[in-house]
């Protein structure tokens, strides 16, 4: 029988990820909104205008915009994200030191468990995921 990928599958990964992110995060004050918020706004630089980083978060993971900032909120009440001149929020030095925690703890287990898929598979599956998603994004739109 020839297994071929479904929402089953998808489902049953995103929520191992789930999982591995919720280990990095126990014992810290940060739930996975905050970490996708404070996450994001250090891939982006560090330092984002906070309506459009509301705006790209929720339109990222399919959050009501007030959540969002819900999260953004926590993260500046915890020293995480400060304000900024400019309507800006920036990352502060425990939020980039949470990151770099976070992303080493999540990496070492999310590297071995990728790493025993060919690159090649992976670059296939990262092409029909993004299809996907975007197709999905499409309709909900």
């Amino acid at each position: 029988m020839t297994v071929t990928l479904n929402p089953a599958i998808v489902g049953q990964a995103e929520k191992h990820h789930t999982a591995i992110l919720s280990r990095a995060l126990s014992g810290t004050t940060v739930d996975e909104k905050q970490w996708i918020t404070v996450n994001q706004a250090l891939a982006a630089g560090g330092t984002v205008e906070r309506a459009a980083h509301v705006a790209h978060v929720a339109r990222l993971t399919r959050w009501r915009p007030a959540d969002v900032d819900a999260a953004l909120a926590a993260l500046v009440g915890t020293g995480l994200v400060r304000e900024a001149p400019g309507d800006h929020i920036e990352v502060t030095d425990a939020g980039r030191a949470l990151v770099a925690k976070v992303r080493a703890e999540t990496g070492e287990i999310l590297g071995r468990a990728y790493g025993s898929v060919p690159a090649a598979d992976l670059a296939v599956a990262a092409r029909v995921l993004t299809t996907i998603t975007a197709r999905m994004a499409e309709e909900l739109a």
